[in-house]
């Protein structure tokens, strides 16, 4: 560790597709675990629920964090740690990756000089920690600089961007070991059915009738259902322990996505929960998986799905617009298997400074 916290800490934070974080090096924080994740905590601002001693955003798509380093892989340039850092509680969490802030990791892994840019793009092969995945970000560097500007517009940011096209491989199971980890497309939780499935993001797919929404409703208006939020709840704990994630009370995963018949153009309308907090979009890896799931013959969501031609995205509806998916399923194999996913993001430097953690 280069820095301590009485003389502050490298930081940079970035716009990473529809999240919001800090991104470190490996090298200027504590290497042991506890230590680093009470020290980000302390950076943050939590526990709180405005984190206003802290950096975070007071909501989890903006208390994230990236933690880069040089990867030691032949098969990658950068490992990147994600970390999800709690708001209100004072947790942080190793368990899922953030497919969002990996669209700032090649770039800040340019600014930091771990990889030299190209003469008009650049091309970073990525190794997610989490899940031992890869992932290869191609990304504008003309001059050999990073290029944030551009005419790229992803639902959930205002304006435009540069994009950043995200290819990722190996994903399938990346947390539970298996595409399916029940062994089933289809499977009953109180009643409901759901399709447990992890394709980068473990999820939980339920029909949005099955627990009395359209699946049209703000993010705001599911979290003033109270009910709502108890049914969501007892659904991802049944999973969890279905799925080999044990008690996942306090844990940010498994995700639950309820699903409905698209009416905005788009092949599946989604709402999304963090895990009882209302997305305002949906996350990269679990809109990914998302997707994978409504391929899947038998799964909850492929009879409500409007499919696209063989080849095509497919396009996830969220509260704030679409995301378009590209997936290769195998699907003359049992299980299926999946050959790659990719989509394009965009990503922005905010500020490149020190941080200084609060000291009590």
């Amino acid at each position: 560790m280069s820095s301590t916290p009485t003389t502050g800490i490298r930081c940079m934070l970035m716009r990473g597709g529809t999240s919001k974080g800090a991104y470190f090096l490996a090298g200027d924080l504590p290497t042991d675990p506890h230590e680093r994740d009470q020290l980000l905590m302390r950076v943050m601002g939590t526990p709180d629920p405005r984190q206003i001693d802290g950096v975070g955003g007071a909501n989890p798509l903006a208390s994230k964090v990236a933690v880069v380093s040089r990867s030691t892989d032949p098969e990658s340039d950068i490992d990147y740690l994600f970390l999800q850092v709690g708001v209100e509680a004072a947790t942080v969490s190793d368990r899922q990756n953030c497919g969002n802030l990996l669209a700032g990791v090649g770039p800040f892994a340019v600014e930091r000089g771990l990889v030299p840019a190209g003469d008009v793009q650049t091309r970073v092969r990525i190794r997610m920690v989490n899940s031992d995945s890869l992932a290869t970000a191609t990304f504008s560097t003309p001059g050999g600089v990073v290029d944030y500007s551009g005419e790229t517009a992803i639902s959930g940011v205002p304006g435009t961007a540069a994009p950043v096209v995200l290819d990722f491989a190996d994903t399938e199971g990346a947390a539970c070991g298996s595409l399916l980890p029940t062994g089933n497309v289809r499977d009953e939780i109180d009643g409901i059915a759901v399709t447990c499935i992890d394709n980068g993001m473990p999820v939980v797919v339920a029909a949005a009738v099955d627990l009395s929404v359209s699946g049209y409703e703000t993010p705001a208006e599911l979290a003033a259902d109270p009910g709502l939020r108890e049914r969501v709840q007892s659904l991802r704990l049944a999973a969890g322990k279905l799925m080999g994630l044990g008690d996942v009370t306090d844990a940010p995963v498994p995700k639950t996505t309820l699903v409905a018949p698209p009416r905005e153009g788009g092949a599946i309308s989604t709402r999304t929960f963090i895990p009882l907090h209302p997305h305002d979009s949906i996350g990269v890896l679990g809109a990914v998986t998302v997707a994978t799931a409504v391929l899947l013959e038998g799964a909850v969501g492929h009879d409500l799905a409007q499919l696209p031609a063989p080849g095509a995205s497919l396009s996830v509806e969220h509260p704030t617009g679409r995301l378009d998916i590209g997936i290769d399923l195998d699907t003359a194999t049992t299980p299926p298997r999946v050959r790659r996913s990719s989509l394009v993001r965009t990503a922005r430097k905010l500020f490149d400074g020190t941080v200084f953690p609060r000291t009590y």
